[in-house]
């Protein structure tokens, strides 16, 4: 059932919603893990991913003005490979990346919330207080959405409100810098080449969240246009607010001192300028924005999951207990919460979505030429964009941390693989798949 137009989301309330997801904990966590990659760059870093993030937000906006639903990335990659391996593989790729940003959010509450009480990140209180949040997210999230609804906008717009605040606050109090005055001796010459585009992996990460945005195509009115109104509005507003947050860090941080609070940067950051309260006031401000990511990222994923078993592209899920995919969703955060730390876990998530990113614009190049009206140069350049910055990234990863490559490819293969083998249990000897269990369009 369909909501009445009434009750449907308007513009400015999706771009609400969108930039309440973006705009989340990811950067928090990130802007320490970008600067250790960019060096002094890293503001650039965060311009330069939000200008790519742009770029790849188009092949979204032209799935979504074509095909709103709110089945979101796994209607549109359907829709260019056709139900089997191939869709179910992406789609569970996306699925796993939003699993992974969950950890993130999780280990990132913990990190933060020990500065109030001075106490090093590096021992067993941050998966601890990480597996804590999770497991609240899940209540809230069995309780129902009225709850998980009544909240939402309200830690939206405090959290927008609060990151911009922070952000111009520290730069007013340490002068504004320019970018003519980034780039200094401290960036080595792997920062300013392969260092720096291996950074504009984890930068673009924390846009991701603008791909939620593509699931309100039930729920928003006009979607046909609204929807990639949504998502432009939110990138640029995003891009806006990040690059700020990072020119202000830089102002009050050096680089090795970014690096070594990378866990915490913003809390760090604010503390030489305001004392306590700046860094009561950061930490605070990283908990409304972990809590409330949380609860909506388990939400939507465990939603993307039940979608994708109505699709019939994973097995059906039916147990005991009323909400199945949320059950699993949150079991398997619990567990990436608990095995990896926040760096690894950053680089898992930045290789799984930049896979499946790469995998929509093919989609859309390829498949849908005569659908979908488009300029091919856009996806083009979308995909030369995806290839160069994830070979740079596997590259830096494949010298420092070769388990990391470990983890992300091994974790591919046994998608495609499991997926496989399930796409064979309902192919008749003809070769035909049964789908009749599929997604109703919206």
């Amino acid at each position: 059932m369909h909501p009445s137009s009434k009750s449907k989301l308007s513009l400015i309330g999706s771009v609400s919603l969108g930039t309440g997801v973006m705009i989340g904990a990811g950067i928090f966590a990130l802007m320490g893990q970008v600067a250790e990659l960019a060096g002094s760059l890293f503001p650039v870093a965060f311009l330069a991913g939000g200008i790519i993030t742009g770029l790849s937000a188009y092949s979204y906006v032209k799935f979504s003005n074509a095909y709103p639903s709110s089945g979101g990335v796994a209607k549109f990659l359907r829709k260019a490979y056709g139900p089997g391996t191939a869709t179910g593989s992406f789609s569970l790729l996306m699925y796993v990346s939003m699993v992974i940003a969950e950890s993130l959010v999780a280990r990132t509450f913990g990190s933060y919330t020990l500065r109030l009480f001075d106490v090093d990140d590096g021992g067993a209180f941050v998966p601890v207080l990480g597996v804590v949040l999770i497991a609240a997210a899940f209540i809230i999230n069995v309780s129902g959405n009225k709850i998980i609804g009544a909240t939402a906008t309200i830690t939206a717009i405090a959290k927008i409100l609060g990151i911009a605040l922070l952000a111009i606050a520290l730069l007013a109090a340490s002068g504004f810098p320019s970018f003519e005055t980034l780039g200094s001796s401290e960036t080595s010459d792997w920062s300013m080449t392969g260092g720096f585009v291996a950074a504009l992996a984890l930068s673009i990460l924390a846009y991701k969240g603008f791909t939620t945005i593509t699931n309100q195509g039930g729920d928003i009115v006009n979607p046909n246009k609204n929807v990639g109104r949504s998502i432009i509005i939110s990138v640029l507003i995003c891009m806006v607010i990040y690059v700020a947050l990072a020119l202000s860090v830089s102002a009050n941080l050096s680089i090795p001192e970014i690096i070594k609070a990378k866990n915490y940067a913003l809390a760090e950051a604010s503390q030489p300028v305001f004392g306590n309260l700046g860094l009561w006031f950061t930490v605070i401000l990283a908990i409304i924005a972990t809590v409330s990511g949380l609860i909506a990222s388990v939400f939507s994923a465990s939603r993307l999951l039940a979608m994708l078993s109505n699709m019939k592209q994973i097995p059906y899920l039916q147990f005991k207990f009323s909400n199945p995919a949320l059950l699993f969703t949150v079991s398997l955060a619990t567990i990436l919460t608990i095995l990896f730390d926040l760096t690894r876990i950053a680089a898992i998530g930045a290789i799984f979505y930049i896979v499946m990113d790469i995998a929509v614009h093919w989609g859309l190049f390829k498949f849908l030429r005569k659908e979908v009206s488009y300029k091919p140069i856009f996806p083009l350049l979308a995909l030369l964009f995806d290839a160069v910055i994830l070979s740079a990234f596997i590259l830096l990863k494949f010298k420092s941390d070769p388990l990391i490559l470990i983890v992300s490819f091994g974790g591919i293969l046994i998608v495609v693989i499991a997926e496989r083998l399930f796409m064979k249990t309902h192919t008749d000897k003809d070769g035909k798949m049964h789908m009749e269990m599929d997604m109703k369009d919206s």
